[in-house]
């Protein structure tokens, strides 16, 4: 019996299987575990794509598979510009590859690498495969890349980058223009080529210590350009390590900071010094007087101290501005400078006020001396922008330690005694005397008494009708202001006036008085009262205000008061001290309509040719040449020619001062048109004077029985 052997697999045929079955796993799972989006495409449709090109696009495994390309692009128009552009490449033969923009599944984009080849050139659409590569980390890691390039070479900063042997291998623009070396003249230098040999070799060794030990190091260092120039610079320097720790580089930052340390230094000048004289200001001051007044007790010498205090001058600053002030106030520094030794100390402490302190002198002669020729420095005119000015000290010295042991005693008590130089009629000098003391403990209890009067209301107006010589008729009525103190009684006006003014209160209280009086007078135009026009007194401060005649304008406007029942009194001396300004003043009071009239004539010194230009009405005689002039032909004569001037100018007459029949008869002989006095009625309240006033309206009334009734 025959028996055939059983058919059995070709063993090389089976093994080939086994191999390709198993490479076919192996290619598997390299598709589906690369690192990059892979795809399969035919007619440009997904046929087959990994996971990674799944995740890439946001979809879930198996949904990317039989959709167009559409889905990775955000619009059709996109994806159309991309088939015209890849596929030719692909149809040459060619690998495309390029950088474009897609879209996830939610709408966010990415930056990718695209690249493909067509399984079969002839037909690209039949079969092509392309790889996408995830460049969002590397386009970040670019963009990072040039944006530091950028910082470097824009960098406000110079930026020096050294190598580990200390050797230059980059620097960027503002190095250059800091410098003045161009980078191929610095690269592969050592910077010490830099320095500017301000520093020494143990300054370097602490700097290299501290840079390997704390990786950086930060300070001022003087350096010197490529012109020779030296400059000092801040400088940062950080130590940069390689994987291994080792030093790679080294990386310096620096500014130039000339300008820096110059206002630094401008800044601590300034708070030393008074910006304006350059003089030590009150700070310096007073920690040179502390040390001066240390060394004098150590030496047991003595210390001059000069408190110096110009006359006036706030009416420079007033009349032609605080440009012209400043000028000023420089020459009087310079002058009271070059008065005193260089040894001396010279300080403005504010304002006109300036205080000179005199060591190792033989006081109190010395200082005696020294004032006197301050006195002469400051006695000639000073040329300011075309005007001589004028302007003189008081000044008040105070001696170590005969008037105070302290810096705050001395300063008190040199300006007590300035004061008193002052009061004493000013251009002098005065030494302290204790009873100073009291004079100024008097005078600081009157000015915290005004101040409280003038906020809690307490002056009042009286007023002195003036009478018309011709008709015996009132013609004006000139208004008084009075301050009664529950503790004083009455206070004379030449008493609280001159401290108003030096206090700076006589502007709100010349106002007060302004408004009261117009008040008043348009009560008793009201009433019927013919009174003619009520007259004020205008302080120097308040002419002075370059908005008094808008003040005055709103006061009539307020009030009532029809401008031509008011007639400000202006003293001669306020109109001439700055003529061109006071004319222009003048002419806007004039336009406004109050009649304007020059107080105290005679006493100050005015020029004719100012005079006439001056918009004026009249001219008051001062009391001063009224009193004797039944005794002084003197007083006599300038009477008569000041009535004389007048009526040759246009204007009327009214003497002030009046006590006297022989007086009413001599001026009225001698053309004066007005005066007021004593002799015709004392200054009174409101009540009094309208009640004189409406008696002196009642055609012969007997004079003896009208001020009977009013007494």
């Amino acid at each position: 019996m025959n028996s055939e052997a059983p058919d059995t697999p070709d063993q090389p045929l089976q093994e080939t299987e086994q191999a390709l079955n198993k490479a076919l796993r192996e290619l598997h799972g390299i598709f589906n575990t690369a690192v990059m989006g892979i795809a399969l495409l035919r007619h440009r449709k997904i046929e087959r794509c990994n996971r990674r090109m799944e995740e890439l696009f946001g979809f879930a495994e198996g949904q990317m598979v039989g959709c167009s390309t559409r889905v990775w692009y955000d619009n059709d128009q996109t994806w159309e510009f991309v088939g015209h552009d890849v596929y030719p490449e692909l149809a040459a033969g060619r690998e495309s590859y390029s950088e474009r923009l897609f879209q996830r599944r939610d709408g966010s984009h990415f930056w990718g690498r695209l690249a493909g080849r067509a399984l079969d050139p002839v037909d690209v659409f039949a079969g092509s495969v392309w790889i996408i590569e995830d460049l969002t980390v590397e386009r970040a890691e670019h963009e990072e890349l040039l944006l530091a390039r950028k910082v470097f070479e824009v960098n406000s900063e110079a930026i020096m980058v050294s190598d580990a042997n200390n050797r230059i291998v980059r620097v960027n623009a503002a190095f250059e223009a800091i410098t003045g070396y161009r980078e191929d003249e610095v690269l592969g230098c050592d910077p010490k080529m830099l320095g500017s040999g301000h520093h020494g070799t143990e300054f370097f060794q602490t700097m290299w210590q501290t840079l390997r030990t704390d990786g950086y190091w930060a300070g001022e260092i003087w350096d010197k350009r490529k012109d020779g120039s030296e400059y000092p610079k801040w400088v940062h320097i950080d130590t940069i390590r390689d994987r291994e720790a080792r030093i790679s580089h080294f990386v310096a930052v620096f500014s130039d900071i000339s300008e820096r340390k110059a206002s630094e230094e401008r800044i601590r000048y300034l708070a030393q010094h008074d910006a304006l004289t350059g003089l030590p200001n009150r700070f310096t001051l007073a920690v040179h007087l502390e040390h001066a007044l240390a060394r004098a007790e150590r030496a047991n010498e003595k210390i001059g101290l000069m408190f110096i205090d110009l006359d006036n001058f706030k009416t420079v600053n007033d009349t032609l501005g605080h440009p012209i002030g400043d000028l000023l106030l420089c020459e009087v520094a310079r002058r009271i400078t070059s008065a005193v030794r260089k040894s001396d100390i010279v300080a403005r402490i504010g304002g006109d006020e300036f205080v000179v302190v005199l060591e190792s002198a033989h006081l109190p002669g010395d200082a005696g001396m020294v004032a006197q020729k301050i006195l002469e420095r400051m006695s000639e005119a000073v040329p300011v922008d075309g005007n001589d000015l004028h302007t003189t000290p008081s000044i008040g010295i105070a001696i170590y330690p005969d008037d105070g042991a302290s810096s705050e005693d001395l300063m008190r008590n040199a300006d007590v005694a300035m004061y008193h130089a002052k009061s004493a009629g000013r251009n002098n000098y005065q030494f302290y005397a204790e009873h100073m003391n009291q004079a100024a403990a008097v005078r600081v209890q009157m000015e915290t008494r005004l101040r409280a009067a003038m906020a809690a209301g307490d002056f009042s107006l009286h007023f002195q009708p003036q009478i018309d010589l011709s008709s015996g008729l009132v013609s004006g009525c000139e208004a008084l202001i009075r301050w009664y103190n529950a503790e004083l009684g009455w206070v004379s006006p030449a008493s609280f006036i001159p401290l108003a003014e030096e206090i700076g209160l006589i502007v709100p209280i010349g106002e007060w008085v302004l408004r009261r009086a117009c008040q008043t007078a348009k009560s008793w135009l009201d009433a019927g009262i013919k009174f003619g026009s009520v007259a004020v007194n205008i302080s120097p401060q308040q002419f002075r205000q370059r908005n008094f005649p808008q003040c005055v304008e709103n006061i009539l406007r307020e009030t009532g008061l029809p401008a031509a029942c008011l007639e400000l009194e202006i003293t001669e001396s306020t109109i001439m001290e700055t003529a061109e300004t006071a004319v222009a003043m003048l002419v806007q009071l004039k336009d406004i309509g109050v009649t304007l009239a020059v107080d105290d004539f005679g006493t100050g010194y005015s020029s004719l040719a100012y005079l006439k230009r001056f918009p004026i009405d009249r001219l008051k005689i001062d009391r001063s040449f009224v009193t004797d002039l039944e005794i002084d032909p003197s007083d006599a004569a300038i009477a008569t020619a000041v009535i004389a001037l007048a009526h040759s100018l246009g204007l009327t007459v009214v003497a002030e001062g009046v006590e006297t029949q022989w007086q009413s008869d001599f001026l009225r002989q001698h053309g004066c048109d007005s005066v007021q006095g004593y002799f015709y009625c004392r200054p009174g309240p409101a009540d009094i004077a309208a009640e004189f006033c409406r008696q002196r309206a009642m055609p012969g009334i007997n004079k003896r029985r009208l001020l009977r009734s009013l007494q």
